[in-house]
């Protein structure tokens, strides 16, 4: 089993420790901490953590078997995960089936509005900016990736939009909009970083009741219950 080593970071929902004897590996450490607009707004709750880690390493596991390449290696323990060492590329990638959230706010569009096919974003991924809506050319001025990554990257996402929603529609889940980080392995692109309630919108599809982090952002209540919920209808067999 792998053996954690020195934290070397930390951010908003997670920490990254070294592994002992591997300079391929790091552990994500998957913490109870919330935020939300740019960490204007902090929280937590209890086995938050625990959750984003299950559902990320069983959904991951599924995309694998799907043909997407992921950081992904093994759950070792309930908040912790072995994934590759990735050099993350600096673009957030945000793929959007139904109008929620910023989408709303920027155009004026009504919630719940379903798109006849999903849009694509890319966000610069630099908090002091406020990760700042971002087009191939800028990305390509920037250098922040090869045309060749950004076309990779963009047939990736919306080939996992693709299998999500599919695998949430079984389960009674529309899957609103997410978002994916990807980076660099050995020369290959690899999806990186979590699939969970912080990083997804999740609707009942019969209720369209908010199974996601909106419900912290919004001080909806029943966070922790929407979690669990989340994670019960992921390991549903269906």
């Amino acid at each position: 089993m792998a053996e954690k080593g020195k934290q070397f970071y930390e951010g908003k929902a997670k920490k990254l420790f070294t592994v002992v004897g591997s300079d391929d590996l790091v552990i994500q450490e998957f913490k109870d901490d919330a935020t939300a607009f740019n960490a204007l707004k902090k929280g937590s709750w209890a086995h938050k953590g625990e959750v984003n880690c299950a559902m990320s390493s069983a959904l991951f596991k599924m995309l694998e078997a799907s043909g997407i390449h992921t950081h992904f290696v093994e759950q070792l323990s309930p908040t912790d995960m072995l994934v590759k060492k990735l050099e993350i590329v600096p673009l957030e990638v945000i793929v959007r089936n139904i109008a929620a959230g910023s989408f709303c706010k920027r155009y004026g569009a009504e919630e719940g509005k379903e798109f006849k096919q999903p849009t694509f974003e890319f966000s610069y991924k630099d908090d002091a900016l406020g990760d700042p809506l971002i087009n191939d050319s800028h990305a390509l001025a920037l250098e922040l990736a090869t045309e060749d990554e950004i076309d990779h990257i963009r047939h990736t996402a919306l080939k996992i939009n693709d299998i999500l929603r599919a695998f949430f529609r079984k389960r009674g889940i529309l899957l609103v909009d997410f978002k994916l980080e990807f980076g660099r392995h050995k020369g290959e692109i690899l999806l990186g970083d979590e699939i969970s309630p912080d990083t997804c919108r999740f609707w009942d599809a019969e209720t369209r009741k908010k199974l996601d982090k909106d419900r912290f952002r919004q001080d909806l209540g029943g966070v922790e219950e929407a979690y669990a919920e989340m994670l019960r209808r992921v390991n549903e067999t269906v």
